[in-house]
Formats: C-alpha cells, sequence, structure tokens
C-alpha cells in the first residue's frame, strides 16, 4: 500500500474498510447524518427501521455502524446485536433521545463502543466513530439533577427486569401506570 494513503487514512481514523450503516427512524435526520458522514470519507447505506437494519447488517455487516435506540418498530439494540452476530470489530455507536446508563451498559455488552444523547451532531459522531481505543470521552459539563439520578435508577431497574413493566413497577413499589408513564418521557436534564 502506498505509504501516503495509508497515512491518510491513519489520520483521519476511519481506515480501510469505510462502510458506515446508519439506522434512524426521523428521516430528515438520517439523511442529513448520511451527507455529513459520507463528507468525512464514510461509505453510507441507511435504514429507518429495526427490520431493515437487520437485513443490511445480515447482507453486508459494516465496519461502522450509528443507530438510534427507539425505533417504530423496535429496539435498535437488536440491529446492534445483529452487526455483531455478523461481523465482531464493528464500532457501533447508540444514539437516543431517552438516554440512561442502564440501556449504555446493555448497548456496551452487546458490542456498541459509545453511546450518545440526541441531539448529537455530526461532529460527536464522527469523533465517538474514530476515538481509539484508549481514549475518553471529555465529561459531561453538567452533572445529573436529582430527577435525573432517580429516572436512571428507574431504568436500571426495568433493564434488570428484562423490560418488563409490571416486575419493575413491583420492585419499585410503584403503579403500573405511573411506571409506564414515566418510561415514556425523556429523561429529566
Amino acid at each position: 500500500m502506498n505509504d501516503d494513503l495509508a497515512d491518510e487514512n491513519t489520520m483521519d481514523g476511519i481506515g480501510d474498510d469505510r462502510s458506515l450503516l446508519l439506522v434512524d427512524d426521523d428521516r430528515p435526520f438520517l439523511q442529513r447524518l448520511a451527507r455529513a458522514m459520507e463528507s468525512r470519507g464514510f461509505t453510507v447505506r441507511t435504514a429507518e427501521s429495526v427490520r431493515e437494519g437487520v437485513a443490511m447488517a445480515k447482507a453486508s455487516a459494516p465496519a461502522y455502524a450509528v443507530v438510534d435506540m427507539r425505533l417504530g418498530d423496535g429496539n435498535g439494540l437488536d440491529v446492534i446485536e445483529a452487526i455483531h452476530a455478523e461481523r465482531d470489530d464493528t464500532r457501533a455507536i447508540v444514539l437516543t433521545g431517552y438516554g440512561n446508563i442502564a440501556t449504555a451498559v446493555t448497548a456496551v455488552k452487546l458490542g456498541a463502543i459509545d453511546y450518545l444523547s440526541k441531539p448529537a451532531d455530526a461532529d460527536e459522531v464522527f469523533a465517538a466513530l474514530t476515538r481509539k481505543g484508549g481514549e475518553r470521552a471529555d465529561p459531561p459539563e453538567n452533572p445529573m439533577s436529582a430527577d435525573r439520578v432517580r429516572w436512571e435508577h428507574i431504568q436500571r431497574v426495568y433493564e434488570m427486569c428484562d423490560r418488563n413493566v409490571s416486575e419493575t413497577a413491583r420492585r419499585l413499589n410503584m403503579h403500573r401506570r405511573t411506571l409506564q408513564r414515566i418510561l415514556a418521557k425523556r429523561a429529566p436534564r
């Protein structure tokens, strides 16, 4: 391989295989992110559902993936799992507007390298995809509020109960409908 080309691939942090799968059901966001990632050197394929994402992963697992957590037909973690069943070196990131520690831990266990809260811009996504193994993400500027800590605890118990609302409500000594309302809302700041 030409040394200049090798240096260029190392400098941009992408490498030789530039395939990127973006999975998000927010079409305008998906199109903007696809254009931004193409301009940064990726070969982008897009999907708007879990079904499409899993099919694309099985047909040709990408080197990189950015997957939304909540999709219209299911959970984006299923796409992460399908990608890593086909290719275990994929650098996958989970994006979500419903960020919490429990799902971040689950995402990492399934093979994701990072977990970003929406709205994430293209620069944040690119930085997360190309971050080296030993590098750490910058710490958040604002620590969690007490409401956020409570919400995180509820999410952690919910994940421990395999996303079973009734069991989670029982363990938290909370009415099931109250828990459903909490789970349907975005995370407090």
